[in-house]
């Protein structure tokens, strides 16, 4: 599967950070459109069971299906702790 798509797959089940902004435009005197005001908001999107269900189904070695929700939860939280430790430049874990 496309490593771009699995890392999207990966950061939807884990989790992020993201910048919405809002532009409003007007119009001077002159019929000339011009940014009024800028307004950037930090969002959190919290993590997706869906999306971690899917990865695991995609990248892991499968099974699952099987797994129990304390086992898809364990799992869940192991990847965010690599993916911290990838951010951070301080481990080169597999996933």
């Amino acid at each position: 599967m496309d490593e771009m798509i699995l890392k999207a797959l990966l950061k939807r089940a884990t989790g992020y950070s993201y910048d919405e902004v809002t532009e409003e435009y007007g119009v001077d005197d002159n019929g000339e459109i011009l940014l009024v005001k800028r307004k950037i908001t930090n969002k959190y999107s919290p993590p997706d069971p869906s999306a971690l269900k899917t990865y695991l189904d995609v990248a892991g070695d499968g099974g699952v299906e099987n797994m129990t929700d304390e086992e898809l939860e364990k799992e869940k939280i192991r990847l965010i702790g690599i993916l911290a430790k990838n951010e951070k430049g301080e481990g080169d874990e597999n996933l």
